[in-house]
């Protein structure tokens, strides 16, 4: 599910009225993330979070087809994997969430801040109009970024997002 304009509208959220001071998430993003495939493994994931310092891996279709699919993240692999008895060399598709929520390098930030905070995510895959995984925005890239949220907002979007959620539990 993108940011884009439908879940806008779903969510009830609105564009920016100036879109020239508008900040977008291209300015803030991290491109080129590391990824990995359904195919790859609870212990491949873990050593690209060790190796990239990162707590999420984007997983697209296939080593040659960049096509984002879903995401694992180092919850995933310790509760839907360990806490569930599955061992190292479990496949990703075990343990991924399919259909992550994921934004295009042209959305503003603020919409991307609300649909987190909906979503309670604390990252979002930015990819490209065919779905083509391009970058990934984390909470922590907002905050740095100057202009992209006043502090305040930053406090209020880490409370939000982590809230306790039901669809981990066991």
């Amino acid at each position: 599910m993108q940011v884009t304009a439908p879940l806008q509208r779903e969510c009830k959220l609105g564009g920016s009225d100036n879109l020239e001071k508008a900040m977008r998430v291209k300015q803030i993003m991290t491109p080129d993330p590391a990824r990995c495939s359904p195919d790859s493994t609870a212990r491949e994931a873990a050593i690209l979070m060790r190796d990239n310092d990162c707590g999420s891996i984007p997983v697209v279709e296939s080593a040659t087809n960049d096509r984002l699919i879903g995401t694992v993240t180092d919850r995933d692999l310790a509760i839907r994997g360990l806490a569930a008895a599955l061992g190292p060399e479990t496949a990703i598709r075990d343990l991924m969430t399919y259909d992550p929520v994921s934004c295009l390098p042209e959305d503003e930030v603020e919409d991307l801040r609300q649909v987190m905070i909906l979503r309670q995510v604390r990252r979002v895959p930015v990819v490209d109009v065919d779905g083509m995984l391009v970058g990934i925005v984390a909470q922590a890239d907002i905050a740095r970024e100057e202009g992209a949220a006043t502090d305040r907002e930053v406090g209020r979007i880490v409370e939000a997002i982590s809230e306790p959620r039901s669809d981990l539990r066991g």
